[in-house]
């Protein structure tokens, strides 16, 4: 795996933790409001609490995934890992894009598009 694959996947990972704070820990606060674009009056609503810090744990699953992967797979399991879990977020970043606003595939989605794309041809 290249330096730069190497990079790109450790930065999808900080991002999909990042995420996950957000939805978990800061779900009301000024930043969430903007990344997700909701309302102060939607985020406050218990059901949207819930809803949000279920999406984080699976956030925080895929971040902590690529991390595992990256320092804990055998070295000939790290390229395969890596491409599975940031192709996860891939898919996620695109039906994010089509379901809920298309601006998804860019905010979530470019750093793991980079990443899968250097994997493939690095």
């Amino acid at each position: 795996m290249s330096i730069l694959s190497y990079i790109l996947v450790v930065l999808v990972a900080l991002e999909a933790i990042f995420i996950m704070l957000l939805e978990m820990f800061a779900v009301e606060s000024k930043m969430s409001q903007k990344a997700f674009g909701l309302s102060p009056e939607y985020l406050s609503q218990k059901e949207a609490k819930i809803a949000m810090a279920n999406q984080g744990l699976y956030n925080g699953f895929v971040g902590v995934g690529i991390l595992v992967v990256l320092f804990v797979f055998p070295s000939n399991a790290v390229f395969y890992g890596s491409l599975l879990f940031v192709g996860f977020v891939v898919i996620a970043a695109i039906y994010g894009s089509l379901t809920v606003n298309p601006k998804v595939i860019f905010s979530q989605g470019l750093l793991a598009i980079l990443a899968v794309l250097s994997l493939l041809f690095t």
